[in-house]
């Protein structure tokens, strides 16, 4: 194999450019934050900042890769967003990761009396803003925090940005897939799901 062929393989896209396109995976919103600038690949007629996909698509590598070296167990996935809780709790259970949707309860990272007390290693979380709270504490406790991250989010206490809508309904079942995915093809496993195995009813 010569180096061309390598870069070739390397580069290689989870899933085409239509397919992200198709799910929405690139449109922002109308604000950009300092923290994303370099993600974004240009700005629409209409306002709206697109994101950069070949970034989407390495981070997506990049984040599975580092949450494969976890035990699943010790992996929590959180979101508040409506519709990032179906698609995180089926990436938690392929995965074996631990889900906690909904309102997150203050305090369930760094008070062992809450019923709900978790101690885990590395958190995914949906949404920066809304999950501001889990993110605050993973960083009292000196926990990593992988997030899906929009144009205008700020990202000074995440460790693995993922460049997402993290939105959409499509959006998020698609990453959330990937994620899935290549997480279970680091462990050594393929699986059978699909993106819109990860898709919310409307």
């Amino acid at each position: 194999m010569n180096g061309n062929e390598m870069e070739i393989e390397l580069n290689e896209p989870l899933v085409s450019v239509e397919e992200y396109l198709a799910a929405g995976v690139h449109i922002g919103t109308q604000q950009k934050s300092s923290d994303m600038k370099n993600f974004i690949y240009r700005v629409r007629g209409d306002g709206l900042y697109i994101l950069d996909i070949r970034e989407t698509d390495e981070r997506i590598k990049l984040a599975a890769k580092f949450l494969s070296q976890y035990d699943p167990a010790k992996v929590l996935v959180v979101t508040s967003r409506q519709y990032g809780q179906f698609p995180a709790r089926q990436f938690a259970e392929a995965i074996g990761a631990y889900p906690m949707t909904g309102r997150y309860i203050p305090g369930t990272l760094t008070n062992p009396i809450l019923p709900k007390y978790a101690e885990p290693e590395v958190i995914v979380v949906t949404d920066p803003v809304s999950d501001i709270q889990v993110i605050k504490e993973a960083l009292q406790i000196g926990i990593p925090v992988v997030a899906l991250c929009d144009t205008n989010n700020m990202t000074s206490l995440v460790d693995i940005v993922i460049p997402t809508n993290n939105k959409g309904r499509k959006a998020l079942s698609m990453i959330y897939f990937l994620l899935t995915k290549e997480f279970l093809r680091h462990k050594g496993y393929s699986t059978s799901l699909t993106p819109e195995d990860f898709e919310t009813d409307l």
